[in-house]
């Protein structure tokens, strides 16, 4: 039996959604939802892209395969906001369509000739300007797609010189400020992320719920194996790295590249201090922190043809960790002590400091128990042990704390809200 795999967002929940077969695509015994390990799933049988409408709720379910087609489901059981079956009142959000604001994408170009006039051409009609942007191509990719692409939407920015994919992530950043674009999607113009999921990366966004969205290809399980071993392997080291450094410990394949992000938000980076290289992607998320911005992980699968990718994990494991070391003591004196204090302010030093003498007192009296051949008496073993207890669990508390002060107010949202209330009192 083959099954076609979709994504829907719902609210706040994404959903997966199979197919086994068309034959009752159009009847409610052909439609389940559920909910596991905290994320909603639906099942239904549907061909193509589907609109259900359920009052005033609606929700957009985009098709993750390449067949194009499309029903709109009938008869379907009432379904809350919340992602639940019933018949009760729903507590529907405004709707809102990805027209009322401005999509734009970012194409960084840097070897990419061979695909990127295909993915240009993938991207939906939903966007209103594309920036592809040629790092001092060596292919001279930016002559080539203002030679070869007849799209209107597509705006060439050339870089001076190769300040890689951060460099050009920025630049198209900087073309879209100025431009005045609302929401600003980057894809790698080298096949391996499909244009038509970016609605679901713009959806949360849009309804107010995330200021930036990353691709996560760890979300289904079966589709992990495609995955290179050595991909798999420092994308899960590089991923607890990041979650220390960045803050965001709900987040995961940190050097995924499918991105989105809101305009207010990219307004307030300083993007003369975000790393240019290959580091951008994890830096962001620290940059992201600092606003308080709410980022969120978008399910995606991986793409792996012929396209050969320039990161190459194994050389780069060292120097990430340098610098995510760096953006942790970064991220601990701005949110801990500079911007805010509170008891987690003082359960890490303290916890740090028991745990330290705690162990220098041990292995002190180790090391001349160990030349004297006198074993150490019991009481100096506990006086060695109680501060490494204690102090152990004042990390952990101050960690446990650190895991729940995850950002959950979009900020896009607040600085609209105290905008509109500076101009009330004007």
């Amino acid at each position: 039996m083959v099954v076609t795999r979709y994504n829907a967002y719902v609210g706040q929940g994404w959903m997966a959604l199979l197919r086994p077969s068309p034959a009752c695509w159009n009847s409610p015994k052909g439609f389940m939802a559920f909910r596991a390990e905290g994320t909603f799933f639906l099942r239904v049988s549907v061909p193509g892209i589907a609109t259900v409408k359920s009052k005033d709720l609606e929700w957009r379910l985009y098709k993750l395969c390449r067949r194009s087609g499309g029903a709109t489901l009938h008869g379907l059981p009432e379904i809350s906001s919340n992602g639940r079956v019933g018949s009760g009142q729903e507590t529907a959000q405004k709707n809102m369509t990805t027209s009322d604001l401005k999509i734009a994408v970012i194409i960084p170009c840097y070897k990419v000739k061979a695909h990127v006039l295909g993915v240009i051409a993938d991207i939906g009609s939903e966007v209103i300007k594309i920036y592809a942007v040629d790092d001092c191509c060596p292919e001279q990719s930016g002559d080539f797609i203002e030679e070869h692409c007849k799209d209107p939407r597509v705006t060439v920015v050339h870089n001076a010189e190769n300040q890689g994919v951060g460099g050009a992530v920025m630049a198209g950043y900087q073309a879209a400020i100025n431009d005045n674009m609302d929401i600003f999607v980057k894809i790698d113009g080298d096949g391996q992320m499909d244009p038509r999921l970016l609605p679901g990366f713009v959806a949360p966004i849009i309804h107010g719920e995330a200021d930036y969205t990353k691709g996560n290809r760890f979300f289904d399980l079966e589709e992990i194996r495609q995955m290179p071993k050595i991909r798999l392997f420092g994308n899960a080291a590089l991923s607890f790295l990041t979650k220390l450094s960045s803050g965001y410990w709900d987040l995961f394949d940190p050097t995924n590249g499918y991105t989105a992000i809101h305009r207010d938000v990219a307004r307030h980076l300083p993007f003369h201090k975000i790393s240019r290289r290959y580091f951008f992607e994890t830096d962001m998320l620290f940059r992201l922190n600092t606003l308080r911005a709410v980022a969120v992980d978008i399910p995606m699968d991986a793409k792996y043809a012929d396209e050969v990718s320039n990161l190459k994990i194994s050389k780069i494991i060292g120097e990430f960790f340098i610098k995510h070391m760096r953006n942790l003591g970064k991220r601990i004196f701005y949110s801990y002590y500079l911007r805010d204090m509170s008891l987690a302010s003082l359960e890490l030093p303290l916890g740090l400091l028991l745990v330290t003498l705690g162990s220098l007192f041990g292995l002190s009296h180790w090391a001349a128990s160990v030349s004297s051949g006198v074993p150490t008496s019991a009481g100096t073993v506990m006086l060695s042990a109680l501060p490494v207890i204690l102090g152990t669990q004042f990390i952990l508390a101050f960690i446990g704390h650190d895991v729940q002060a995850v950002p959950k107010r979009a900020f896009h949202l607040l600085r609209k809200n105290r905008s509109a209330a500076e101009q009330e009192t004007k």
